[in-house]
């Protein structure tokens, strides 16, 4: 990386940072890009230049998480157990124990209402496509498994593997609305996945 690169990376990490900051203790409504733009030390117009709206920051932060939890999903594929609930478990478990990480439950709200309030923006349609990376990793997670003979080759892994994505996403989107804890998320996501399980493995 040269060094032009190099210093866009660290403006941008350092955007990213005091976003995320100032919008968990600020909350994203009240937080102002120009403030942003005096935490990261760097001009308000490099703050737009870099991301257009407060939408893009925030999506810039999900993505942050999302590339995270998708490098830890890696080794869950790469060698998950033979047991089928657990192999679901370790992949989802990961996903929620960093979700509070960088966000709060107010910024995923926020997040989420931009697909539907505003769903053909460039920050929807990067939000919709770490979705679909997500739903891709447990899709290869039921191959991996099917391989193994650990589930029922009659299952399709494409269909079966969207099913129990978009079903955590709706259990995801009840926990960033309510008083849920995160406990309570996945224990009820695992008396689901073994209700499913009971019918899928080997």
């Amino acid at each position: 990386m040269g060094l032009r690169a190099r210093h866009k990376a660290d403006r941008t990490e350092r955007i990213i940072q005091a976003a995320a900051e100032m919008f968990r203790t600020d909350g994203f409504d009240a937080a102002r890009m120009e403030v942003i733009a005096a935490r990261a030390d760097v001009s308000p117009g490099t703050v737009y230049n870099y991301f257009p709206t407060k939408g893009d920051l925030l999506v810039a932060i999900v993505a942050r998480e999302v590339e995270e939890v998708l490098t830890a999903g890696e080794a869950v594929v790469a060698a998950p157990p033979d047991d089928v609930g657990r192999a679901l478990a370790m992949l989802v478990n990961g996903y929620f124990d960093h979700s509070l990480v960088y966000l709060s439950k107010e910024m995923w709200r926020v997040a989420m209402a931009m697909t539907v309030q505003s769903p053909d923006s460039p920050a929807s349609r990067d939000y919709v496509g770490l979705d679909g990376r997500l739903r891709g990793q447990v899709v290869a997670l039921i191959a991996a498994l099917q391989a193994r003979g650990r589930i029922r080759a009659a299952c399709d892994p494409v269909a079966l593997g969207a099913v129990i994505f978009h079903n955590l996403d709706a259990m995801f989107r009840a926990f960033v609305t309510t008083d849920q804890s995160l406990q309570g998320l996945k224990a009820a996501t695992d008396m689901q996945h073994a209700a499913l399980v009971g019918l899928i493995a080997t």
